[in-house]
């Protein structure tokens, strides 16, 4: 089903091409009565039977192409699809049957077809910009569907019927009772709707039970359900007072939709009254007034109407109207301006906690059909430019009446997509949490073997505080706690990967601005704290100086990090030169690389390192990583000058792993 049903639904779409069909077939001439009320169902069958005993070949093109319209119009996009082939088969004259044949595959998610479709109609009108818009919506909804959002969305399946089911609304303060819309069996009214062939709509309420489990839906009372349509209704933050929308059936004629108002005193419901919106309240036939929403103050409800109300921008806009204490509107209805409405149909307002809008339209790019989108409240009481909600909420199909169960991120629209169980299904949609983990392994970094009974700590912003030694192939794992998870969302993580005998690691993660599910998984190496000599990155003096260049500062960071992580820990730092001899210090290499040694020690006194947790020791050519006879046998002097590099180095040994700070 389509979102065309409840605003009566929207009725009366005059069509040029429904007058070329020949006056002088009488059922063409009924067909075409039929589709000018808006019965379509009623037209298909009258087109159909029209075709058979129509003679003119460019005629019977034509009644192909309105069979294919009326399934458009009651929102059977595949139906729609065979029949407009069918007129192009057929040879039907007006090029627009491209462009309507794109917009049904679009509507079945067949982008790719959809864009041939409408490059068709390009070539033949190509000074129609619905043509590049249908292409750019197609591109964009394929991204959509290939990168959705967050929300996961499953079919209500309690509620849902192989008939009409939408637009549900929470009645209960615990938001755990709804009223919804249906065209099930056990709708009022004999006999069936002449737009869609189906019964007509009533309102249902169900109540869900602590395991989720909904009741059968029961039908309101006779003073709510009418033998015409009801659907769409609303409730206000007392759930006191419920609007919805009625569409009267008299004498086979299809009449305005207006919003009615119904107090509620436990579950009785008082006979409803119609809200007097129209500049002339009545039934004019072409003229509708429907699905309701509420601010959260309940001083203003929201509606859908094609009334031409002044700043209308065309097809059905949006509107909205003050409330006085008793719930009924007074003053005139105010359009939401051209930010919200479109040139097309703007319809199924809800209002969320925070005063943001949503609502369906077909008069931006969207997936197909209707889609949804919100759009933020501004400080006037209006509303910005919207944005598309996007895959999963929004589908090829028609997407529309969303409702959030309070200020919890979820809740249920309607859609007729695929994966329901008839024609329009009530969905429910969540926002699931965020899943984050925290696994890996502990390493000797001198041997790569695992290590065993390692102890990885975390400490997380948000005040945890958890750890776990690791397990004989070294690795760790904090994934759940019960049924909580250890890393949470929008927290940043302090590590530590500690083991006697060796010096610490120390790490960070954060989840702050993650937006996708992860485990995050490391890989920590352990230095050897005794009778290990531990490289420190290339520390550079100039040739036969021994004060530390700005670049060798940078480098000494590594070192500085290893203390300050390893508070109990003493050193010896030696400091080696080349084989090659020095001209300026009568020691010679030693007490160059003494200097060199003494320069690291003082720089990092400035930092802030104790100095008895350092003793400086220059090793001068004494321990070279290269040598001399292997450098001499190089071939350039460029090998040459790298093998010296390597060798003037800088590195440390652990002396003793129990140092105490002194108390000054």
């Amino acid at each position: 089903m389509t979102t065309r049903k409840i605003l009566a639904l929207l009725v009366l779409c005059l069509l040029t091409a429904a007058s070329a069909v020949a006056q002088g077939n009488r059922l063409a001439n009924e067909a075409n009565e039929a589709y000018r009320k808006g019965f379509y169902f009623n037209a298909i069958e009258l087109y159909k039977k029209a075709y058979t005993v129509e003679k003119k070949a460019a005629t019977k093109a034509e009644l192909i192409f309105m069979v294919a319209e009326s399934y458009r119009m009651i929102g059977d996009a595949p139906q729609a699809q065979v029949w407009y082939e069918k007129a192009i088969k057929a040879q039907f004259t007006d090029p627009v049957v491209y462009f309507w044949a794109g917009e049904m595959q679009k509507q079945q998610g067949k982008y790719a077809d959809a864009i041939a479709n409408y490059n068709k109609y390009k070539e033949k009108k190509s000074n129609d910009p619905r043509a590049d818009a249908g292409i750019a919506a197609c591109q964009n909804a394929q991204k959509w569907k290939d990168s959705p959002t967050r929300y996961a969305v499953d079919p209500e399946v309690l509620l849902n019927t192989p008939q009409w089911d939408f637009s549900p609304a929470f009645s209960d303060k615990k938001n755990e009772t709804v009223v919804f819309t249906s065209s099930r069996p056990a709708a009022t009214g004999d006999g069936a709707d002449d737009i869609t062939g189906d019964s007509f709509t009533d309102l249902f309420t169900s109540t869900r039970d602590r395991l989720g489990k909904w009741s059968e839906p029961v039908k309101l009372p006779l003073e709510i359900n009418s033998e015409g349509n009801e659907g769409a209704p609303i409730f206000n933050s007392k759930r006191t007072i419920m609007y919805f929308t009625r569409c009267p059936n008299e004498n086979k004629q299809v009449l305005g939709c207006d919003i009615w108002m119904s107090k509620k005193v436990g579950n009785n419901f008082s006979a409803p009254v119609m809200l007097k919106l129209k500049p002339d309240a009545g039934k004019e036939d072409s003229l509708n007034i429907g699905h309701p929403a509420l601010t959260p103050e309940d001083d203003f409800l929201v509606f859908a109407s094609n009334v031409p109300f002044p700043g209308n921008k065309g097809g059905r806009d949006l509107y909205k109207v003050a409330l006085n204490k008793d719930g009924m509107p007074t003053g005139q209805p105010t359009n939401l301006g051209a930010d919200i409405n479109t040139a097309k149909d703007d319809l199924f307002p809800f209002v969320r906690f925070d005063g943001n809008l949503y609502y369906s339209t077909n008069g931006l790019a969207g997936m197909g059909g209707m889609d949804m989108f919100v759009a933020e409240k501004k400080a006037d009481g209006m509303w910005t430019a919207p944005e598309n909600l996007k895959s999963p909420l929004n589908s090829p199909g028609d997407d529309f009446a969303i409702v959030f169960d309070g200020e919890n991120d979820r809740g249920f629209f309607t859609s007729n997509r695929a994966g329901g169980k008839g024609q329009d299904d009530i969905w429910r949609f969540n926002m699931p949490n965020l899943e984050f983990a925290l696994q890996g392994n502990v390493y000797d970094k001198v041997t790569g073997m695992p290590i065993q009974g390692a102890k990885v700590s975390v400490l997380g912003t948000n005040g945890s505080n958890f750890s776990a030694l690791t397990d004989e192939n070294g690795g760790f794992s904090f994934i759940e706690s019960g049924k909580d998870r250890y890393i949470k969302e929008e927290t940043s993580y302090s590590i530590l990967a500690e083991k006697e005998g060796y010096l610490v690691v120390k790490d960070q993660i954060t989840t702050v601005g993650v937006k996708e599910s992860t485990t995050f998984v490391k890989e920590y190496f352990l230095e050897p704290v005794l009778n290990t000599v531990i490289k420190l990155p290339q520390i550079l003096y100039d040739v036969d100086q021994f004060f530390l260049r700005p670049e060798a500062k940078d480098s000494l960071e590594v070192l500085y990090t290893t203390l300050t992580d390893n508070p109990n820990i003493t050193i010896e730092l030696r400091s080696h030169t080349d084989a090659r001899p020095t001209r300026k210090y009568k020691g010679g290499n030693k007490e160059l690389s003494q200097l060199r040694a003494q320069s690291v020690v003082n720089y990092m006194i400035e930092k802030g390192i104790a100095s008895d947790r350092m003793v400086p020791v220059g090793m001068g050519p004494d321990e070279p990583v290269i040598a001399m006879d292997v450098i001499k046998k190089m071939a350039t002097t460029e090998e040459k000058e790298a093998a010296h590099q390597k060798n003037r180095r800088t590195d440390f040994k652990v002396l003793r792993t129990d140092y105490v700070p002194k108390e000054n």
